[in-house]
């Protein structure tokens, strides 16, 4: 415990991870880590994965690196509400940094670029596809980050109390950015 709040004070906050690192743009993800334990199950539940868990929001820099990984919200939170509770976009727009996400920001403004999403019985046309192609493969490094990430086993199946993935969250930080 002594020392996991040890790292967890050691990790910087998303300004200062931007201002570091001054990448060109940034990739933005959430992940559901999952919980066994369940203080307020209705909030921790994820209906989209059908677990329990708390949602975190994940940057990286266009090569992959993990910048900053956010306080744990309850697992139910949709992602783009997390990124908005966590000022990830307003950040991001006031340093000038433009932010690549998936489907799951739709609507966050225009500093975010998503997905080009298919209208009601329409098909993209080549262009758009095009687009959507070059756009996934563009964030397939913050894919790849998350993926390390989980294979941390307190992220794919923690065996603690839900209020205690922030921390945890944030003591791996400062180790992940070492490497």
């Amino acid at each position: 415990t002594a020392v996991v709040g040890h790292l967890s004070r050691r990790a910087p906050g998303p300004l200062r991870v931007l201002r570091e690192t001054d990448p060109h743009r940034v990739l933005l993800d959430g992940t559901l880590a999952e919980c066994d334990r369940v203080g307020d199950s209705r909030a921790g539940f994820s209906h989209k994965h059908r677990r329990h868990g708390v949602n975190v929001q994940v940057i990286a820099d266009p090569t992959g690196k993990l910048l900053w990984i956010s306080p744990a919200l309850p697992g139910r939170t949709h992602d783009l509400t997390a990124a908005r509770t966590h000022r990830i976009i307003r950040i991001c727009e006031r340093q000038g940094v433009p932010v690549l996400a998936d489907r799951a920001c739709t609507g966050a403004g225009p500093w975010v670029t998503t997905p080009i999403r298919r209208l009601p019985h329409q098909d993209l046309n080549p262009t758009q596809r095009t687009i959507n192609r070059a756009l996934s493969a563009a964030r397939a490094p913050v894919e790849r980050s998350v993926a390390r990430l989980k294979s941390w086993r307190v992220f794919r199946r923690a065996r603690c109390s839900p209020n205690r993935m922030t921390v945890i969250a944030a003591a791996v930080l400062p180790l992940k950015r070492q490497r």
